[in-house]
């Protein structure tokens, strides 16, 4: 969660926005196996996709499709999550890093979820 002046912010476009980046730092730090390399496009992928569909979402034209758009910020966080726990990791520090990028993924997870059951 970033910090801003000593409050946590609470904007989900940033939060989306450092999920993606976090992602990216921590595919860099993976063994460069042949699994992992082909994991890490796929992760780097999905996590970048649920901030991008955020950003849709709220220029969405209609009610029906911001549900939508929020929808597939959903399933990306999902899917980013699935990727996350296949990759092979040898360092505890890594696996550490691996933690907090799967809580992130479940958080937003429950929030895209929240959002979806306010629209209906």
């Amino acid at each position: 969660m970033t910090e801003i002046k000593g409050t946590k912010q609470y904007d989900l476009e940033e939060r989306t926005f450092c999920f993606a980046r976090d992602m990216i730092e921590f595919t860099t730090a993976l063994p460069r196996t042949m699994s992992n390399m082909e994991i890490a496009r796929q992760v780097i992928r999905s996590s970048g996709s649920v901030g991008a569909n955020y950003i849709e979402a709220n220029e969405a034209l209609s009610k029906k499709d911001f549900a939508m758009r929020i929808k597939i910020c959903r399933k990306e966080a999902k899917e980013s999550k699935y990727w996350l726990r296949l990759v092979q990791i040898k360092e505890d520090s890594t696996e550490k890093r691996r933690q907090g990028l799967i809580n992130e993924a479940t958080e937003l997870v429950k929030i895209f979820s929240s959002i979806v059951e306010k629209t209906k």
